[in-house]
């Protein structure tokens, strides 16, 4: 297979891993519903929690980070290094924007914290560190998703991490910066836009 073949094959599966719908699988299974019908609409396992319940969390916690890792097992075997930022970033894209589930996933933090994690565990921490942090000075999901994505690889790099360690969390954190940008386009929308006129004042 030529490198060009071999680029797209491995892209390819990258994304039909990401795909896998987990979360609503388990939703399905744990509440007898599709969770995105409800809550903040995504198929992620923060919104399994709150719909099904923490165990159900949990298992789609686990379920997610496990395509990130899957991602990067793949690449190594199939492609070696020049190919495993290009597997992990496809496999976010496909949890956020899955061909499996009509194109309504999830904000890809899990599967993105599964590839760092299967190319060095101490990124992962550094990652989860950034992440909480930003979540905690915005108190806004999508800002503190685009903020982490923007933030994560630079981080890792000057933390002098492996390469391919920050080459995965640049390929990973720009999808969920894309990802952060979109929803936070969405509630931007759905705040101010959509929202009925006020209603004149009598007298």
């Amino acid at each position: 297979m030529t490198d060009p073949l071999r680029w797209l094959a491995i892209g390819f599966a990258g994304y039909l891993i990401g795909s896998l719908p987990f979360a609503v699988w388990v939703g399905r299974v744990a509440a007898r519903k599709d969770v995105r019908e409800a809550g903040s609409g995504h198929a992620g396992a923060t919104n399994v929690m709150r719909q099904a319940g923490w165990l159900a969390g949990l298992v789609t916690l686990a379920l997610d980070g496990s395509k990130g890792v899957m991602a990067v097992l793949l690449a190594h075997w199939a492609g070696g290094p020049w190919a495993i930022p290009l597997a992990a970033g496809m496999a976010v894209a496909g949890h956020c924007w899955p061909v499996l589930a009509g194109f309504r996933g999830g904000m890809g933090m899990a599967t993105a914290a599964g590839a760092v994690l299967a190319a060095h565990p101490l990124a992962l921490v550094m990652a989860v560190g950034v992440g909480a942090a930003c979540n905690l000075g915005l108190r806004h999901t999508a800002r503190a998703n685009l903020l982490t994505g923007l933030l994560i690889g630079p981080i890792l790099v000057v933390a002098g991490v492996p390469s391919l360690a920050a080459q995965i969390a640049i390929a990973v954190g720009a999808v969920v910066a894309l990802r952060g940008l979109s929803d936070w386009d969405r509630v931007y929308r759905e705040l101010w836009l959509d929202r009925d006129p006020p209603i004149p004042r009598q007298g």
